[in-house]
């Protein structure tokens, strides 16, 4: 069957196709990402899982605008009266059911895994800042308590300059000792 050049295929067939296309795209692009990451096959964890979940929310939008193609498919195909293949008709409507069945599912589970990503940069953040926090306790305490970090050098190492001074000073005689042998 050619149609003329002015002429679109029917809205049945139209609805069929873009169904079919979301579907596949669903099934090759946005499943096997999901998969992956609820198995948790991510190489380094930390990294890996802010970049993949970045990508699952391009992907996202993607499908989203893919779902839009294929809505709009259905809303032309609802404005017009039945074809003389009602068959085909029904079948449209029905794939195109199915589809939008199999996009709310893999919708779900999307934002789950956004939502869980989420959840563990939270985690990672309050981690750090806890970090950042604790280290910059451990360097304040020289200072704060000189009495505590008194080195017995022979008076090489003064209060509040901690034991990194006795270390360095340590070093230069040991550095001596070995040019003499």
């Amino acid at each position: 069957m050619t149609l003329p050049a002015d002429q679109s295929p029917p809205a049945d067939v139209c609805l069929l196709l873009r169904a079919h296309a979301e579907a596949r795209w669903l099934s090759r692009e946005l499943v096997p990402l999901v998969r992956e990451l609820e198995n948790g096959r991510t190489r380094e964890p930390e990294e890996d899982l802010a970049s993949a979940a970045a990508y699952l929310e391009v992907l996202a939008i993607e499908a989203r605008h893919h779902a839009a193609e294929t809505e709009a498919a259905r809303t032309e195909l609802d404005a017009l009266a039945p074809n003389a293949d009602q068959g085909l008709h029904s079948n449209a409507r029905r794939y195109h059911t199915a589809v939008r069945r199999l996009r709310a599912t893999i919708d779900r589970r999307v934002q789950r895994l956004l939502s869980d990503a989420d959840d563990a940069t939270l985690d990672r953040e309050r981690a750090l800042d806890a970090g950042r926090d604790a280290s910059a306790l451990d360097g304040l305490r020289p200072e704060h308590e000189p009495a505590q970090e008194r080195v017995s050098d022979g008076g090489r190492a003064e209060a509040g300059r901690g034991r990194e001074a006795g270390r360095t000073h340590g070093l230069a005689l040991r550095r001596r000792a070995e040019r003499r042998v």
